[in-house]
């Protein structure tokens, strides 16, 4: 019976993520966290073209316009995404249930990287932050 609650928790964040982040099929995608391998899988079976891990990425370039985070660690996996997305991108960040108190740390991460938070979504696995960056460039230029 479990098999079946995580497979369709599995679906349910997916769900989450493609209603949140809006990707169109020709949108580079990156997914990184404990379970990138699987909603890759899961996303290149909805017919998503672009869809790449950090692992199935050699090089990290800033050319994905949409990062997927998810796992026990998403400020650590926050870091790993950040090389691979472009100035205007726009993240969703998967805050498993029982990681309350990173929430505000990873609210204060995105900030960091520029992004501003734009809307969360409550699913059966945790809470799902999504945060869009726009015209980053102009501040990695003055920097």
């Amino acid at each position: 019976m479990a098999e079946i609650y995580s497979v369709l928790d599995h679906r349910q964040v997916i769900d989450v993520f493609v209603a949140l982040t809006r990707p169109s099929p020709l949108d580079s995608v990156i997914i990184t966290g404990d379970e990138s391998m699987a909603l890759y899988l899961s996303l290149r079976r909805r017919g998503f073209a672009r869809v790449a891990t950090p692992a199935t990425c050699r090089i990290p370039r800033r050319r994905h316009i949409i990062g997927i985070v998810t796992g026990r660690n998403p400020v650590a996996a926050l870091a790993q995404v950040s090389p691979f997305l472009t100035a205007n991108s726009a993240i969703a960040v998967l805050i498993e249930s029982q990681e309350g108190d990173s929430s505000m740390t990873i609210r204060h991460k995105l900030q960091q990287m520029g992004f501003r938070i734009e809307a969360g979504v409550r699913c059966r696995q945790g809470f799902v932050l999504f945060a869009c960056r726009r015209g980053c460039a102009q501040m990695e230029q003055a920097a």
